[in-house]
């Protein structure tokens, strides 16, 4: 083949590389749409839609139940607490409990509400973790409302006391008019000149 490539004057590199690189340089001018099998575009298959994990609301129950409350009258919320006190005692139970107390108005009824709140805030009950948030806003409430009803009943007290010393004065100057009613009249100067 060296004695072929040398009589025509072509050097042998040339012979082997010049068919080569035609044959690359076709392919490369090659159209894409000129090819004879039918190309399907590669589709990323669709991501499954997963449902999110949405905790269940323990807390809206317990606000309706407020509110139904608020519609009972006194006599029904005290059956209501009778009959809610025998069940089993749970988190759930305990909110409801300070629920109805917070509006029995008897003595004393604040303070056990907020005892059971507080009850489910130190809970270490698996129940206890979703309603901790409103026992402790409930808690609070029940502070402050205790803190405001003591407020009032010392204010009232002074009221009372303000009044009694009032009535007394009262009473000491009705006295003392009535003391100053009964004293003889003294003749005035003038009356006693003219007589002589």
């Amino acid at each position: 083949m060296t004695k072929l490539s040398a009589k025509r004057g072509v050097p042998l590199y040339l012979a082997i590389c010049l068919p080569l690189a035609l044959l690359l340089e076709g392919c490369a001018q090659k159209p894409v749409a000129t090819l004879h099998y039918p190309l399907t575009p590669r589709v990323a298959p669709l991501p499954v839609a997963v449902a999110p994990v949405v905790p269940r609301d323990e807390v809206a129950p317990l606000l309706a139940y407020h509110q139904s409350l608020h519609r009972m009258t006194q006599g029904e919320l005290l059956k209501e607490l009778s009959s809610i006190m025998l069940q089993q005692r749970t988190p759930k139970i305990a909110l409801q409990t300070g629920l109805i107390l917070m509006l029995t108005r008897g003595g004393g009824d604040l303070a056990r509400a907020q005892a059971n709140f507080d009850s489910v805030v130190g809970s270490t009950e698996p129940e206890a973790e979703g309603l901790k948030p409103l026992a402790q806003l409930l808690a609070s409430h029940c502070a402050e409302a205790r803190r405001l009803s003591d407020a009032t009943d010392r204010l009232a007290l002074q009221l009372r006391e303000t009044q009694r010393k009032s009535d007394q004065l009262n009473e000491t100057l009705e006295a003392l008019k009535a003391i100053e009613r009964g004293l003889p009249v003294r003749p005035t100067s003038g009356a006693s000149a003219g007589g002589r």
